[in-house]
Order: C-alpha cells, then structure tokens, then sequence
C-alpha cells in the first residue's frame, strides 16, 4: 500500500494576516528577501558613497554603477549564498534551542 507524501507545512507571517505553506517554499522566500534586502543596502551604500565624496555623482550614475555591481555573477552568487546559509542556520539553530 503506498502513502501519500505529506508535505511538511509552516505558516507564514504576512501583514495582516497568516498562511499554511510549504516550508521549502517559505525557506525559498526568505533567501530571497535577504538577498533583496542586501541588494537594496548596497544600494543605499554606494549611493551614499558618491554623494559623500563629492565626484558630482548623479542618482542616475549611482544607480547605473550599483546595475553593472549587481548584476556581476560573482556578486550575485556571493548574495544568494550567503542568504542560503544564513537561513539554513538559523532555522538549525532554532530547531536545537528546542530539544
């Protein structure tokens, strides 16, 4: 007789309210709100970098060195796996301050 894989459920926290999801979905969601949020900070970072040393940077120019920063692979892979890793722990660490 053969079992139905059951999907292991989490709920994830939204504004206003809660949702029963998949936790490889909610994991998957939460690397990549980290890798956003590291992206938007190096945003804010190098931006502040060109208005704070005076090269007569534009917002347009700064937006278009942190595009060609970004979008290198080596950034990018550098992002996303950190995200990964930081998640992974995280959720380890939670799981062993439980038993």
């Amino acid at each position: 007789m053969m079992e139905s894989a059951m999907v292991e459920k989490t709920v994830l926290a939204l504004p206003g309210k809660k949702v029963s999801v998949p936790r490889v979905f909610k994991r998957v969601l939460q690397v990549a709100l980290a890798a956003g949020l590291t992206a938007a900070v190096m945003l804010v970072v190098m931006l502040g970098n060109g208005l704070l040393t005076g090269r007569g940077a534009s917002l347009q120019g700064g937006i278009t060195t942190w595009l060609a920063f970004i979008k290198r692979p080596d950034i990018y892979t550098t992002i996303v796996l950190t995200a990964i890793v930081t998640v992974l722990f995280v959720y380890w660490q939670r799981d062993r301050e439980r038993r």
